[in-house]
C-alpha cells in the first residue's frame, strides 16, 4: 500500500515509518519538524542522539535500498495538506501528527491554545481532504488511552450498552480527560466519528496506552536510526524518567502515593498494531475503537520494576515519593479491554522482556547526555 506517515519524524512515526517501509509499503513521511522546534523551546534533549531527518531517510535508503518520500509542512496548512495527498496519492494515512504531552499542554494558556490548535485543526483538516478527494483512504488515528479517565467501571474499546428507562442503545464511551492535551484527542475522536457518520469515511482510532523502548528490528540498525528516549519532565515518560535516573545514581520520582494505574506497550507493539490496521481496514462509514495497549501497571509497579531489573547492571536504586504536580486520582480502579488487536493477531511484548535492552542499556551508555536539572517536574496543575 502506499502509505503516509504524519509526524513521521518523531517517536512513534519514525519506528512506524521504516517498519512498514521494511515490510514493502511505499511510504511517505509528512512532518513539520515542530517536535524538534519544541526541545529547543524547552532546551531539552532526547537522550538518545538524532540525526537531521533527512539524514535518517538517506541512512535508511543506503542501508536497504528502500525510498522513503518526505513533505516538510504543516497540516494545519490545509493547501500544503491537500497538494501533498494528491502527490502522494495515499491508501492509507497514518496520524500521529499532534502535539502528545499533557505537561506541555497545562504549560500555560499559550501552550493549551496550540495544542488544540495544533490537533484538532490539523486532524479536521485530514477529514476535509479526505472528504473532498481521498473518500477510500483508510484514516489510522493516534488517540490515547487518556482520553477515559480513569472511571470506576471497565473500560471497553470505545463504545459501551446501556440501558435507561427501559431502553437500550450503544454510544460512544464517556470521556473524562485529565489535561488540555488530552481533552484535544477527544474532540478528535468526536470530529472523526462524525466525519465517518455524515460522509461515510473509514477510520480507526488507537487509544493507546503509554508507549515504552528505543528498539525496533529497523531503529537498531545503525545509530542513525535510533529512536527518541525522552526523559525530560514535559516530554518524557514516568517510566523512561525512572530508568534514567537508575543510571545516574538518581533517587526514582514516584508522583504521589504511585497507584495511578495504566495501560502500556513496547513500541515493537506500537508499530505491528498499525500494520495490523492497514491489513484490516475499518468498513465505509466505520468509526472503530481498539484500546492499544499489552499489559497495566501502577507508577509503583513500574518504580520496583526498574529497582529489580537495576540490580541486574549492578545499580543501587532508591524510590522516592515525591508531591504530585498532577491534578489525578492516585488511587483508582483501572481496568480496561484490549481484545480487537490480540483477535487481528497481535503477539504482544512484554516489559519485563524490554525493560533491560530497550530501556535501561540505553540509559546506561548514553548517561553522559543527561541533563539533571530536567529530571524533577516544572509544570503543575494549579487549581
Amino acid at each position: 500500500m502506499r502509505v503516509l506517515v504524519i509526524g513521521g519524524d518523531g517517536y512513534c512515526g519514525w519506528a512506524t515509518a521504516l517498519y512498514l517501509s521494511n515490510k514493502g509499503h511505499q511510504v511517505g513521511i509528512l512532518d513539520s519538524l515542530v517536535r524538534r522546534h519544541w526541545d529547543l523551546e524547552l532546551c531539552v534533549e532526547t537522550l538518545t542522539p538524532i540525526a537531521p531527518i533527512q539524514q535518517r531517510i538517506q541512512r535508511w535508503r543506503d542501508l536497504t535500498g528502500k525510498v522513503i518520500d518526505l513533505f516538510i509542512g504543516d497540516i494545519t496548512n490545509y493547501d500544503f495538506l491537500f497538494k501533498t495527498l494528491h502527490k502522494f496519492q495515499p491508501d492509507a494515512i497514518v496520524h500521529f501528527g499532534e502535539q502528545r504531552s499533557a505537561p506541555f499542554s497545562m504549560i500555560d494558556r499559550e501552550h493549551a491554545v496550540l495544542t488544540q490548535v495544533n490537533n484538532v485543526t490539523g486532524t479536521l483538516n485530514i477529514l476535509y481532504a479526505m472528504k473532498e478527494d481521498f473518500p477510500d483512504c483508510h484514516l489510522v488515528k493516534l488517540g490515547t488511552m487518556g482520553e477515559y479517565g480513569t472511571p470506576n467501571i471497565d473500560i471497553e474499546e470505545g463504545y459501551i450498552t446501556i440501558e435507561h428507562n427501559g431502553r437500550k442503545d450503544t454510544l460512544p464511551y464517556p470521556k473524562q480527560p485529565g489535561s488540555m492535551y488530552h481533552l484535544s484527542k477527544v474532540h478528535d475522536s468526536h470530529n472523526i466519528h462524525f466525519a465517518c457518520r455524515i460522509w461515510g469515511l473509514r477510520a480507526t482510532d488507537l487509544n493507546q496506552g503509554v508507549v515504552y523502548g528505543v528498539l525496533t528490528e529497523e531503529t537498531g540498525m545503525d545509530e542513525l536510526l535510533i529512536n527518541r528516549l525522552d526523559y525530560d519532565g514535559v516530554f518524557g515518560t514516568a517510566l523512561n524518567r525512572f530508568c534514567i535516573q537508575a543510571a545516574i545514581d538518581h533517587p526514582i520520582t514516584v508522583y504521589g502515593k504511585g497507584g495511578q494505574t495504566r495501560g502500556f506497550l513496547d513500541i515493537r507493539d506500537t508499530v505491528r498494531c498499525i500494520e495490523l490496521a492497514i491489513a484490516n481496514p475499518a468498513a465505509p462509514g466505520e468509526f472503530r475503537v481498539f484500546n492499544q495497549f499489552t499489559e497495566q501497571f501502577s507508577v509503583s509497579d513500574l518504580a520496583l520494576k526498574v529497582k529489580e531489573a537495576g540490580k541486574a547492571l549492578g545499580l543501587k536504586v532508591e524510590i522516592n515519593n515525591l508531591e504530585n504536580p498532577r491534578i489525578e486520582k492516585e488511587e483508582h480502579y483501572f481496568n480496561a479491554k484490549n481484545t480487537n488487536l490480540l483477535d487481528l493477531g497481535l503477539q504482544p511484548h512484554y516489559l519485563s522482556d524490554a525493560l533491560l535492552d530497550s530501556l535501561l542499556n540505553f540509559a546506561v551508555k548514553y548517561k553522559q547526555r543527561v541533563d539533571n536539572n530536567q529530571i524533577l517536574p516544572k509544570v503543575t496543575w494549579q487549581r
